[in-house]
């Protein structure tokens, strides 16, 4: 039966922090976790970081003087030392950003998920795997409090206390079913990419619904749409809080395809409060209504209402027939889609085919097994609809 550290300890100074490093450098595999209080705050700030061995659970305390990530950042960087997370995608940005690097990772929510399993939350597989409960009624708290709750240093804690133990079980279970390599590389890809964290809302891209709108007013929309977004961020950055808690992305959607002509048709758009018609209504009224009457008159620049279609008529012909190639290789190996190629691997291949096997084993992340289970195929069906 395995065992799991029971002793936590809080490391809230500089000194302690040092000597947990010291004894985390002792130990082959970690369990490794962070919170942040992002859903409390504009640009969240890194609360914890915990870290799990063995024996022994250290609570890293982010926000007390002295106490810094980069302290394990040999730790973590060392590739010999396997470092269990569950989603790493999300925590990978906040390490990078405080200047630590992650190598050896093996994150068992994309294991579970490339293994095809149906349920893939930690809880989920704490229970399955373990026959643990693991409450997640914090899910959402604000990390960012001092005194942390007791019930809330519970949590945290164990995020990681099982981790190592359900981590080797998953390793295990890839093992067997023959798509650790293909897992390792995933992982890989996720430890590479990873960079510090975009200004908020670098990412914004509005979902707007194309039915029942011509060319020239979704066109239109999508200016309303980011001319909000950027008020939203003022807004919130102001209130130091979430941008979605100010203006969610759906109700920015409803907004620029059905534009308000006063405050009662804005305060019935979706995901719009009342408590925000009150505070910023005249203001999104008149600069949509800005907007709206520079697009009658031409003003609006060119380029962000001319839509821009597809360079390569043949990408399209090509995502088609990697997608099924995809799906009947698969079924053969019976395992996932994602274990014969990622969707990054996936794009990568579609967006630059590989006109011979030198060019193919160059693709980052590809892998020894994929170029000898799959190369001379991949080449041979990519080559139908080179690009144009």
């Amino acid at each position: 039966m395995p065992t799991f550290p029971h002793r936590t300890e809080d490391v809230q100074d500089e000194a302690g922090a040092q000597e947990a490093a010291r004894k985390l450098e002792r130990a082959k595999e970690l369990a490794v976790d962070l919170e942040a209080d992002a859903m409390h705050a504009f640009r969240a700030r890194l609360c914890f970081l915990q870290v799990a061995s063995d024996e022994e659970i250290f609570l890293f305390d982010t926000l007390q003087p002295g106490v810094e990530p980069k302290l394990l950042a040999s730790v973590m960087a060392d590739p010999g030392r396997t470092k269990f997370f569950h989603a790493a995608a999300g925590d990978l940005p906040y390490l990078a950003e405080a200047g630590v690097r992650v190598q050896g990772l093996f994150d068992t929510h994309r294991a579970a998920t490339l293994l095809g399993w149906p349920k893939v939350g930690l809880a989920d597989l704490a229970r399955e795997r373990l026959g643990v409960e693991l409450p997640k009624e914090h899910q959402q708290s604000d990390f960012s409090l001092r005194p942390l709750p007791e019930g809330m240093r519970d949590y945290i804690a164990n995020d990681v206390r099982y981790l190592v133990e359900l981590g080797r079980q998953v390793r295990e279970a890839c093992r067997e079913a023959d798509i650790l390599e293909e897992v390792l590389l995933d992982c890989q890809r996720m430890c590479d990419d990873a960079a510090a964290r975009p200004d908020v809302g670098a990412d914004f891209k509005p979902r707007l619904p194309k039915a029942g709108l011509t060319t020239a007013q979704l066109a239109v929309a999508q200016v309303v749409a980011h001319a909000l977004h950027r008020k939203r961020l003022e807004w919130a950055e102001a209130e130091n809080v979430p941008m979605g808690r100010v203006l969610s992305n759906m109700a920015i959607s409803d907004i620029a395809v059905k534009p308000p002509g006063n405050l009662k048709e804005l305060a019935r758009a979706s995901g719009v409060r009342g408590a925000f018609v009150r505070a910023h209504g005249e203001e999104v009224l008149a600069l949509v209504q800005g907007l709206l009457e520079k697009a009658r008159k031409g003003e609006l620049p060119q380029e962000s209402l001319e839509p821009k279609g597809p360079r390569d008529p043949n990408r399209r012909r090509r995502e088609e027939v990697l997608k099924a190639w995809r799906a009947e290789k698969a079924a053969t190996r019976k395992v996932t889609p994602s274990v014969v190629l990622p969707n990054p691997l996936f794009d990568a291949l579609v967006s630059k085919p590989p006109r011979d096997e030198e060019e193919l084993k160059a693709v980052p992340y590809l892998g020894e097994k994929r170029v000898r289970l799959y190369g001379e195929e991949l080449i041979s069906l990519l080559g139908q609809y080179p690009p144009q």
